[in-house]
């Protein structure tokens, strides 16, 4: 599994010419590493008196970042898992018509398959993005640089993404499947990236 490869290891596979991982598998990656520095400023706060009135929530907060960090590590492996199938359609033969019509039926549920990934992805850095929220207003001062660190690695996760979700809908014959495909992609960017950006104008504004 990715997840439990060292980083050195990762980032050289990255860097091949190999399928995976790519940039799902990145998106994924950088997702987690977001969610993990909400998860650092979380800790933090805990046990502060400053902060005493918000303890009950912020662990809580940490316990949905625990989960959160988790899932985005298995969507790592997940997207690679969910590419494969589709690697293979594009090199099935196409020389007579039955060939070319199994083609085109295999092509099109592996495309549908390997957008459901990226958008997992896209949806749980949306979830760790509302988390960072809250912990930009309750979390300890003294880390709220990380909060701003965390959301734009949020957000890169949230973006790249959703280059894999649109590049997948744009081959799709089926395209009712590829129209709802991109309206959730294309919601979850609205929503991630304006969560992101007033996130890190606070900090920013806070900073400076």
């Amino acid at each position: 599994m990715m997840k439990h490869e060292s980083l050195d290891t990762f980032i050289t596979d990255l860097a091949s010419k190999a399928p995976t991982p790519g940039g799902g598998g990145a998106s994924a990656l950088g997702g987690a590493i977001g969610s993990a520095l909400g998860s650092m400023v979380g800790n933090l706060t805990l046990g502060k008196k400053k902060y005493a009135e918000y303890e009950p929530d912020i662990r809580l907060l940490l316990d949905k970042l625990s989960h959160n960090q988790e899932e985005l590590l298995a969507l790592m492996d997940q997207d690679a898992k969910a590419f494969e199938p589709l690697s293979k359609a594009y090199a099935l033969p196409k020389n007579t018509e039955e060939e070319i019509a199994q083609k085109e039926e295999v092509l099109e549920q592996a495309l549908y398959a390997a957008s459901l990934v990226p958008i997992d992805i896209m949806r749980k850095s949306v979830e760790a993005l509302l988390i960072q929220e809250e912990l930009s207003v309750k979390g300890t001062r003294i880390a709220i640089s990380d909060i701003a660190v965390g959301v734009q690695f949020l957000r890169a996760a949230l973006l790249g993404a959703s280059m894999n979700v649109y590049i997948n809908t744009k081959s799709m014959k089926n395209r009712d499947n590829a129209k709802e495909l991109n309206k959730e992609a294309d919601e979850l960017i609205q929503k991630g990236t304006t969560i992101a950006d007033k996130v890190y104008q606070y900090v920013l504004d806070l900073l400076r």
